[in-house]
């Protein structure tokens, strides 16, 4: 019988002797977070205090600890609800009600529904539209002429058109849902107030937008939701799951393609050789590609937690029941006893599956899209602009410092 913990009452324990205070504001050119590293050298799981909230977390960075966190039932993310718990944001990022902090089998009805929208066969019918845009998006970059800031022309406004587009966003709305989904990303203690906002407006908006989709449905991805789960005869989405949802998908939209594009173009043009090598063989591109995504380091520390249910044993650590726990998918990426050599980016790795999407009953349902998106954008760069290099030396790319993301703001280049 499993021990549930639902008091957010429950005292924390007093601080320990080893608890390590972990900011994980690695937000410029470091390939690596140094704190991070020393972490794993010390051993697979540590403990942590995060800048908000009012107890300290377990951190697991072993690829075999963070694959047992996350499909392990003992580990509950609904648990966290109602608890002030350890994060990088002074406001949640996510609502109660979220797919993300729901446990299986819960949250299969959901993630069935969402990922309907991101099938193979779905994402391939997008391909071309995501390849009219880039190159739509790159003939605005040419004309403008170099130096270019790549993050503006490309990185930044190809994944919201894709994301906005599939969700039915009109165009006059979509600057400022992409100002209001930087907002809740924000990470200093004065955003607070910004970010809780930011979240309202999020909710409101796709509030609003499930409503008009439910008197009269369109070819968007929040009708198809609606109507794909009645159909299979499970019970329909409620409004208020299909806004939640919606939010939860536009984050993700604007996440982890974003901070990749610009990422990758950076690491490619910063080590010697590399960009040219994929310009002469671009039939290497999809290889090399999930060599970037498992090496690049596109966010900072850690994610949502999960709250132990009962004592777990996680590689040899006794974790206790009621304790936060987070794992670190970066540090699960750079794991020694998984991939030789993990700190060398080597464009001719042997495949192994990597945990940049994260693994288990959370694994990112839009992986297939964003996959899609990096393929066209970097593919289409390496047509069109051959002789890319950086407009500026390295040091001077100017890094985002606010959020929880790791990518380049500004990423001025020239051809």
């Amino acid at each position: 019988m499993k021990r549930a913990v639902s008091s957010p009452e429950r005292p924390h324990p007093p601080t320990w002797p080893d608890t390590v205070t972990c900011p994980f504001d690695f937000s410029d050119a470091l390939d690596f977070d140094p704190l991070l590293a020393d972490l794993m050298a010390k051993g697979p799981v540590s403990r942590i205090r995060l800048p908000y909230g009012d107890a300290e977390a377990w951190l697991v960075t072993s690829f075999d600890g963070v694959r047992q966190v996350t499909t392990d039932p003992r580990f509950s993310r609904a648990a966290i609800v109602g608890r002030d718990y350890p994060r990088l944001t002074p406001e949640p990022i996510v609502s109660p009600e979220s797919v993300n902090v729901l446990d299986p089998p819960h949250s299969g009805r959901l993630r069935r529904a969402a990922a309907r929208a991101f099938t193979t066969k779905r994402v391939r019918r997008m391909t071309p539209a995501i390849e009219r845009v880039a190159r739509q998006l790159l003939d605005e970059m040419a004309e403008h002429g170099p130096p270019a800031d790549l993050a503006h022309h490309l990185s930044t406004r190809l994944p919201h058109h894709t994301i906005c587009e599939l969700l039915g966003v009109a165009p006059a709305d979509r600057p400022v849902l992409l100002r209001r989904t930087h907002e809740m990303l924000a990470t200093a203690p004065e955003a607070r107030r910004t970010a809780a906002d930011a979240k309202r407006y999020l909710r409101d908006y796709f509030a609003g937008l499930v409503v008009e989709r439910r008197r009269a449905p369109g070819d968007d991805l929040v009708s198809a939701m609606a109507t794909a789960a009645a159909d299979d005869g499970e019970k329909p989405l409620s409004d208020e799951e299909l806004a939640v949802l919606a939010v939860t998908l536009i984050l993700s939209g604007n996440d982890t393609a974003t901070c990749q594009i610009s990422n990758i173009v950076y690491t490619l043009l910063t080590r010697p050789g590399q960009w040219a090598a994929l310009v002469r063989d671009p039939g290497r591109l999809s290889g090399v590609l999930d060599e970037l995504l498992r090496f690049i380091p596109f966010r900072k520390g850690v994610g949502i937690p999960r709250i132990a249910l009962e004592d777990v044993d996680v590689q040899g650590v006794t974790i206790g029941a009621g304790d936060f726990v987070h794992v670190s998918y970066l540090a699960a990426n750079r794991d020694p006893a998984v991939f030789r050599d993990p700190h060398v980016l080597d464009p001719d790795r042997p495949a192994h599956p990597h945990m940049t999407f994260g693994w288990g009953g959370h694994h990112c349902v839009a992986a297939p899209l964003a996959l899609a998106e990096l393929r066209v954008a970097v593919g289409t760069l390496l047509a069109r602009f051959p002789g890319l290099r950086l407009a500026v030396p390295a040091r001077e790319v100017v890094w985002d410092t606010e959020t929880i993301r790791r990518f380049p703001l500004r990423l001025p280049v020239r051809w």
